[in-house]
């Protein structure tokens, strides 16, 4: 899940420099999308339109692994929390064991 997320993460800042570089074009300046081993020549505005949904996906694929981890932490924490209690019993049983003999 973290090294989802840390993928997440740089897909995001690349998408977002894209973002800030269609920003600073021209009104009259070639866009072009790299397909395969091809350069398309695409319209600016789609371009914009299709960097800016790509931000919102991996925004929202960011939160869901946020909440995954927040999930497997919380259960991680329960887990030990009745480990703990196992162990202090555990302990107890020796205790009274050596006592009793």
């Amino acid at each position: 899940m973290v090294t989802g997320r840390q993928q997440l993460e740089a897909q995001l800042n690349e998408n977002k420099l894209v973002k800030d570089e269609l920003l600073i074009l021209e009104t009259d300046a070639n866009v072009y999308k790299l397909i395969g081993p091809v350069l398309v020549k695409q319209d600016a505005e789609e371009s914009k339109l299709n960097v800016q949904k790509r931000i919102d996906y991996i925004n929202g694929e960011m939160e869901r692994h946020e909440k995954g981890i927040q999930e497997l932490q919380t259960k991680q924490d329960t887990s030990k929390d009745k480990l703990a209690d196992l162990q202090a019993k555990y302990q107890k049983a020796l205790t009274a064991a050596a006592a009793n003999s």
